[in-house]
């Protein structure tokens, strides 16, 4: 299906219908809306927005929330819902044109008119915002957009609260026009003027009641992750748009393993060099997923029994530590038998 079917060729897919999700007071929602408005952010940035067919309401969320869209061409990308959440006339999605695009940013940018209409899943949110005293948020480039809602969201509840944004230039970093509204809480800072990020100085020393909140490009994050060690246990928050460069995999070491599903009682053997979710599409079984990149959360499955082997970008440390979750688009196993609530 293309963002370019007709309402008449659609007729048979209900425009609004819940699937099971994450957060079962906010179940996700598998949606047919329409491209209200196409709008030019900055340079390269291009923000959709959409609306229902019937010009209803659309489902709450929560600053963090992205969804799934799926695309022209069939390529299903998540991105973050930045507009108000207060807003459910519409939802708004900001795209960056990515010279080395898979698919995702160039239909988007290409392909997409107002008026098409594309299925969408959601909202879904890995990145929530914590009540705190203290917010320090940092972003770079297109990581301003899961962030947009986060500043609304602190500047309501009186926290203290610091943006840091970086980017190539002006010209290439969105919404410097609505950010104007904080004043000097949010340090515009383009590479082409101020060099690097003073991120040491921005961060100040580790403290407590403060949460520190970074969506950007990895040598970003890699730097605020390491800067960030020494911080209380859950400060840092980060949001990935791809996924974390992983240690090599020694294909010699890999052995294959048997995968029970506790809910249908089958058993399903994973052979070396597969992960899980491939494992079980070569048996005929079709778990929810999307990104297949371990970074979006909608293949997490719970873990009844065994040692999963965490190749995601999502699970904190101390996640991956319980041991009683998983993302089985790329995870695999360390023990010879995983049973999945599946």
């Amino acid at each position: 299906m293309t963002a370019r079917s007709t309402a008449a060729e659609q007729k048979d897919v209900p425009e609004v219908s819940a699937v099971p999700g994450k957060d079962t007071e906010r179940p996700e929602q598998r949606l047919r809306l329409r491209v209200r408005a196409l709008e030019w952010e900055a340079e390269g940035v291009l923000s959709v927005r959409l609306e229902r067919l019937d010009g209803g309401d659309l489902p709450e969320w929560r600053p963090g929330a992205h969804v799934d869209l799926r695309l022209p061409g069939g390529t299903t990308r998540q991105y973050s819902l930045n507009g108000s959440p207060a807003d459910r006339t519409g939802w708004r999605v900001s795209v960056l044109l990515e010279p080395d695009s898979r698919g995702g940013s160039r239909a988007v940018h290409e392909m997409l008119r107002p008026g098409d209409l594309l299925d969408i899943t959601g909202p879904r949110n890995n990145f929530p915002l914590a009540d705190s005293r203290e917010y320090l948020f940092i972003a770079g480039g297109i990581g301003i957009t899961p962030l947009l809602p986060m500043l609304e969201r602190a500047a309501a509840s009186g926290a203290r609260w610091t943006l840091l944004y970086g980017g190539r230039s002006r010209s290439s970093m969105a919404f410097l026009p609505l950010l104007e509204r904080y004043g000097d809480r949010v340090l515009v800072r383009p590479q082409s003027e101020y060099g690097l990020l003073g991120l040491p100085a921005f961060l100040g020393t580790p403290r407590e009641d403060a949460g520190v909140y970074c969506c950007g490009p990895e040598p970003l994050l890699s730097a605020v992750e390491r800067l960030c060690e020494t911080w209380p246990a859950g400060s840092l928050h980060v949001e990935r748009f791809a996924a974390q460069p992983q240690e090599p995999v020694d294909p010699a070491a890999e052995r294959e393993f048997e995968v029970v599903l506790r809910q249908s009682g089958r058993t399903v053997t994973v052979p070396a060099g597969r992960t899980i979710l491939q494992a079980l599409e070569d048996n005929g079984i079709e778990p929810l997923n999307s990104c297949r990149e371990g970074i979006c959360g909608t293949c997490e499955t719970k873990v009844v029994e065994g040692t999963p082997d965490h190749r995601d970008s999502l699970l904190s440390q101390d996640e991956r530590d319980a041991n009683d979750t998983m993302m089985i688009c790329v995870g695999r196993a360390l023990c010879p038998r995983l049973v999945l609530d599946l």
